[in-house]
Formats: C-alpha cells, structure tokens, sequence
C-alpha cells in the first residue's frame, strides 16, 4: 500500500474534534423538537418485591401531567430479548424468563421500572413520578450467586446456565499425568459504565404515514430498530426510523435495546407529539446494563520444565435479575480466550451464569475477553511465583510460537498471527525491565513498597457479519460515506476518510462520512467488538478502490489515453508523469458520469475473528501508611496488524488503559445484603482521573492480519483487556516483595491495601 498524505498510517488530526471542543456537538439532549413532552421513569426502591398502585388517576390529575403508563398500558408490546440462548451441558435449554417494558406485580432489582410518566416539563415529570402512589410488600432478595431466595421459579438454585468449552476428558488426564498443579481464584469486580452522556431520546410519531422517528443514543441504529420493530411492537421495520446523532461514550453498553426507548414511542403515538427522555446519572447507575462481575477458580497443570499440560477453569458470572441482550455470551465467549497467548494441549472451562436480585450485566469494554485475559495472565504470574521462575520464562516457554500460526486453541479459536515473546521483550525492554532494582532500593529508601508488572495478552474481536458502505463522488469534487456502523467518539470520520483519501488522495476535510439513520442507510452493523475499521473500513476501502477506477474509466476519453496509463494524484485523475490531469469536479460533469459510476457500493464480511496482541508493563510504587497505589510507568507493545492513524490508535489503547485501571484500582459497586446499591452516584463510586494516571510509552510491533481485508486487527478494547493484569501483576508484585502478601483482589483501593498490608504485618509480629 503506497503512502499517501492523508492515507493509511498517517497521523492525521481528527476532523470532528474542532467542533467537538468548540461546543457545536449535536446530541440528543440538544434535540427537542416543538410541542415535546418529558418523561419520567418510576424505578423501585427494592431488590425485590411485590406491589400494586393506590391512586393512579391522583398521578394523572397533577400539573402538567398528560400521561401515565403501567404494565396494563404496555401488556400488548414484547418484552426485551435476549439474542443468544444456549445449551447447557446437559443438552437442555438455558430458562429464558421474561424482561417486561414495565413490571406487573413484582420487582427484582432495585431500579426496576414499573411507571412512565409523561408531562409538559421534567420537573413536573419528576414530581408526579414521585407522588405516584404505589404499595410495596418487600421480599428476601438473592443478592450472591447461587444464595437466596428464587429470582425465578423456573431456574432452581438462581442457575441461568451450565455449559463449557474444550475437552473434560483430555482435561482430566493432562491433571493426572501432571508435575504439579498451580490453582488461583480471582475476582473480577462488577463496573458500572459511566460514559460521559447519559442515554436518552426523543420519540415522535407521525399519524398520517404511521411511522414513528427515535432520536437516541446508540452504538447502531440498525438493530435497535429492527429489535424495536420485530420484538417489541411487532411491526414492520419500515415504520420505524432510528436517528443517532453525536455520541458521548458507548463502550458496548450503548448497543443494548433499553425500555424507555419502546415507552418513548408508545407515548409519542397516544398523545400524537414528541416525548422525550433523559437519564440522570444515578438513573444509569439504576438502570443501564453493568459489566464483568464473574469469580473464577483457573488450574494450570505443569510438567517438570513447567511447560503447560492442561488448564481448567470454573467460572460464575453474576447476570443480575433479567438475561439482558448479549448477556449470556459474554462469559461463555470470553471462556473461549481461556488459553491466551499459551500452547495448551488440554483445555476445560465449565461456565455457570446465575441470576441474582441486582441491576443486569450484559457487554461492557472487551465483552468477555478482559475477565478471560485477566484470569489466564494472573494464573501465569501466580504459576511464575509459585514455580520459583521468573514472569517472562514461563510465558516464553508456553507461548505459541510464530512457526505454529495459524494456531488453533483447544477451545477452537483459529490464531491467524502473531510474534507473542517478541513484543513480550520489546515492552521489556522499552519499560527498562533490567534497571528495576535500583529504582526498588530508592523506594525502599523512602519507605515504600514497589514493584512491575506485566501481561502479555491476546483478544478476539472484528468477526461477525458483513458491514456494507456506500461511497459517491459530489458534484464538487468531495465525497461522501454511508456507512452504518456508529462513532460513539472513536473518530470514524477522520478514520473512513482517510481510507477514501488512500485511494483518492483528497483531504480528508473533503470526505464526509454519514452514519446513525436508518431511512438514509440501508443497512448497518453498528459498532462493537472493535469492528468498525476492520469490517466497515474495508468496505469503504473496497469501494473506494472502486471508484478511484470508475473515474479513470471517465476521464480516459477526457484525457485522450489510455486507462493503465492514468493515475490519481491530488482530487484528480492525470496521465502518469505529466501534468495533464482532469479534476473530479470536472468528471463528474462528464456526460458518461452516470450515478451508477460516481456512487459505488460494496460490503465486506470477515470469515474469522482477528486476534490482536501485545504485552503492557505496569511499574508502580505502595504507600503501606495509606494503602495508596500510585502507578509510576507504563509501557505498552501492541500488535495491531496495520495502524490506520497512530493518533487514533494510541488515543483507544491510552483511553482503554486507564479504564482498565480504574477497574483494578478504583471501582467498586456494591450492593448490600437487601440489594441496594450502595454506590449509586459518583460521590460514592469512583473513577480515574487524570492524576491517577501516568505518561504512557505506546509503540507497536506489529504482524499483519491474513484474515482481514486490511490486515488490521481491531484495537478499540485492546488497552481494557491489558491493563488489568497488568497492574494487578504489579500490585502483587509489590505487595509480596514488601510484606509476602502472594495475592490481592480487584479493586485494590486504599482501604483494601492498607488491610492486607496490616494483616500481613500483624502476622509477622505473631510469628516473631
């Protein structure tokens, strides 16, 4: 791929950000069209419980109030699906209970919605919300795994699901014939996404055509469509448009269909104006999909040398009360990546998913491959301690190598490529593995524990269905994209355009990329799974390069010569070597430029996942006084397979980093025993700001792709599946150099290390 100026592999500044900071964003809550009407959702203040309404016409009868919606109003509507049901071990199906619009009788998280309530203004929303009478009977809530009272009668013990991957059998006799066997439990915490715009939207509902129009928040306008129409009103896709402007954050949560969204266009067609919707911070925290939230037991099964023989992994992931949209394959998908970057010849993971009386948990940053990555990294970094080896002669010796590739795991994962303990000693080296201990005595000097850390990771992502775009010279020489994927602020438009840009050579100012419309795209995928520059881009690529030919096609008779002797240079086609050109403004005048020549549309639909890699190394420093972590240096080696824009690129690992340290570090939900969620607001559950977080080092060595069109290989989840045992692997590191402390769980806050720390003293003292 020759170089272009603002083609592929160039640092190009992104387009959108100038009207980004300078506050011309358009979002949803910047939408509101006249005659709107604002609505308010009754969430219950129980983890569980029954209930019934007092006074409902009291609610009706208050200022402003023009609608109030109870699960009476709604029982004709589906309810939300969950899109991918599976077969336990057995054989059976998994139990697949009801998730209502609004509740009938009994609520099963705290938050669960049960009222809608609609009036000219939000406060007047808010205040009949409030006044709405309804008589709660609280009941036992299961709040732990497996524990409690039923969520569901048709799932005994709170069990959602029982499956596994891999080979019990050949698992068994890898252990049996083993050396020895390291085991290690783990806790990966649950999180709540706080991306920085709360949802919302705004429905309206034209009478006359029978079709209504959402404005939302989304990662993907396509499908909440269509599961709106199919699922929940049970009408044809073509009456319902799906609008997503500027988007402030998704990190997957953002894909799911949500109730106000149904609610919303319910209301906007009774009361014949548009309805509008707006979450409030603690109503995310309420009422938006958590994330991870698994506890897993993992064995790794050792010869003499300490090679591999067999892993085995026993996970439970806490759903919440409802089986929400991707919810049951995040754990079972992710259990996939079990092997990581190793050679494991055996490989068993049994997965059990169980309900429990708190907010549901579905895809969040990384869907699955964090909590597997995290599992299979602090395993090997345990396996290193306890064999008495150093971190990255264990890695090195079971790593896959490059000769093996394409590499299928026992868990059928197909590894297309990759260099692991190439990147494993480059971040070494660039981290300045070697000079650690003298930076450890400085800490010991000034009274503090430190120490470094690494995780050499590797994640599946960019597979799925095709993504088609549609890329069409203007009349003025510019050209647009369709495209129906969706930039939640990954920077697609400079992205896209910078692939139309590598095969049209035209600034990327010159391209404009539309995405988030239903009636102006046809078709679209959305985003997620890192997917949009590897899938959608090479169809805009491909169409791209289509065009570039259509238009030397055009401007051969223009130019007099010949095709193969045209090239594009500059927003124009020239004969080679000369400065004879013609510039595609003045093409697309050209009688033969017929629309089917000037618009090209193409998909693309990757036969495999890709598999990006890379190893972070974390060096951080302990106050043992305090409890406090303060990390010190991170370095991180990526293999990306081809970098697009590395100004892009390092802006997703560096975002996906700190995201993953504050999941390591910093944040923690917590319900109590009843099923509140104690940590509601920000005041009480904390997030990375920029003090916590350090420079990074961020390079890439990169192995290109010979699965994907591009060669690329996804990187939008990448710096979130890494940073997590990075930092961890350093936590412990640190901790059991300064106090023999071998393990410690996510989230290491304060208050958590400073407890371990004094517990490891205190022993100390009754030993001495």
């Amino acid at each position: 791929m020759r170089p272009m100026k603002f083609g592929v592999g160039q640092p190009v500044r992104r387009v959108e950000d100038a009207r980004f900071v300078t506050g011309a964003g358009s979002y949803v809550s910047d939408y509101r069209p006249q005659g709107l009407a604002h609505a308010a959702v009754v969430r219950s203040p129980h983890a569980h419980a029954r209930f019934t309404f007092g006074d409902l016409a009291a609610a009706r009868a208050m200022p402003g109030v023009v609608l109030v919606l109870t699960h009476e109003d709604v029982r004709d509507l589906g309810t939300l699906p969950c899109m991918v049901p599976i077969k336990n071990r057995d054989g059976s199906s998994m139990p697949m209970p009801p998730y209502p619009i609004l509740c009938a009788d009994t609520v099963r998280h705290v938050g669960d919605a049960v009222a809608f309530v609609v009036a000219e203004t939000p406060e007047q929303a808010r205040d009949a919300a409030e006044a709405l009478e309804v008589d709660w009977e609280p009941l036992d809530a299961a709040v732990e795994m497996g524990e409690g009272a039923d969520v569901w009668s048709e799932a005994p013990g709170n069990l959602a699901f029982d499956m596994d991957v891999g080979d019990p059998e050949k698992t068994d006799k890898a252990f049996a014939a083993a050396d020895r066997v390291v085991s290690l439990t783990v806790v990966n915490n649950r999180l709540v996404t706080n991306y920085l715009e709360p949802r919302g939207c705004v429905a309206e509902y034209d009478p006359e055509g029978g079709r209504w129009t959402l404005t939302l928040g989304s990662q993907g306008s396509h499908d909440i469509r269509n599961m709106l129409a199919k699922s929940i009103l049970k009408v044809p896709p073509e009456r319902i448009r799906v609008i997503t402007p500027d988007v402030g954050g998704g990190f997957g949560t953002k894909i799911f269909m949500y109730r106000e969204y149904p609610l919303c266009a319910l209301a906007a067609e009774r009361l014949k104006r548009p309805v509008r919707w707006m979450a409030e911070r603690t109503e995310h925290f309420l009422g938006d999909a958590q994330g991870r939230d698994n506890v897993t037991t993992a064995e790794m099964a050792l010869d003499k040398r300490g090679r591999f023989l067999g892993l085995r992994v026993d996970l439970r992931a806490n759903m919440g009360a409802y089986l929400s949209q991707f919810a049951p394959f995040i754990p079972t998908g992710g259990a996939r990546m079990s092997p990581g970057c190793y050679d494991i010849p055996a490989v068993h993971a049994r997965v059990r998913g169980y309900f429990t009386h708190t907010v549901p948990v579905d895809a969040y940053r990384g869907a699955g491959r964090p909590e597997a990555a995290y599992v299979i990294e602090r395993l090997v970094d345990h396996v290193a301690r306890e064999t008495g080896k150093s971190p990255d002669a264990v890695r090195a010796l079971n790593f896959v190598k490059p000769a093996a590739m394409p590499h299928t795991t026992q868990t059928d994962r197909v590894y297309d490529s990759g260099e692991f303990e190439g990147h494993m000693r480059r971040a070494m080296e660039a981290a300045d593995w070697a000079g650690f201990k003298e930076r450890l005595k400085a800490s010991r000097k000034a009274g503090k524990a430190r120490g470094i850390g690494f995780a050499s990771y590797i994640e599946a992502c960019s597979g799925g269905s095709a993504e088609g775009a549609q890329v069409r010279l203007e009349p003025n020489g510019d050209v647009t994209v369709l495209i129906g994927t969706q930039s939640t602020g990954q920077g697609h438009l400079t992205a896209y355009a910078q692939l139309v840009s590598q095969h049209l050579d035209i600034p990327v100012d010159r391209v404009r990329v539309h995405q988030g419309d239903t009636d102006m795209i046809r078709t679209g995928g959305g985003t997620g799974g890192s997917r949009s520059i590897p899938v959608g881009g090479a169809a805009v690529a491909h169409a791209s390069r289509t065009l570039a030919e259509n238009l030397k096609t055009l401007a051969a008779d223009a130019l007099e010569a010949g095709v193969a002797d045209l090239e594009i240079a500059d927003g124009a086609v020239r004969i080679a070597g000369t400065d004879r050109a013609i510039p595609f403004a003045d093409i697309a005048r050209l009688p033969a430029a017929n629309p089917d020549l000037l618009k090209v549309e193409d998909s693309w639909k990757p036969p495999e996942a890709t598999y990006p890699n890379g190893t972070h190394v974390c060096e951080l420093e302990v106050d043992p006084d305090t409890g406090e972590v303060r990390i010190l240096k991170y370095t991180v080696v990526d293999d990306f397979g081809v970098t697009l824009n590395p100004l892009l690129l390092a802006g997703q690992v560096h975002g996906g980093i700190v995201q993953g340290i504050g999941q390591a570090l910093q944040e923690r939900t917590v319900f109590d025993e009843s099923g509140q969620l104690v940590t509601a607001t920000l005041m009480d559950y904390q997030l990375p700001r920029a003090a916590d977080v350090p420079d990074f080092h961020f390079e890439t060595r990169n192995v290109p792709s010979v699965t994907n069109a591009l060669g690329m290989k996804g990187a939008g989840e990448a710096g979130a599946i890494g940073a997590c045992p990075a930092v961890m692997n350093a936590l412990v590191d640190a901790l059991h150099r300064g106090f023999g402390i071998p393990h410690i769980d996510m989230p290491a806050t304060p208050a958590i290390v400073f407890a371990a720390v004094q517990d490891a003293l205190s022993r100390k003292r009754e030993l001495a």
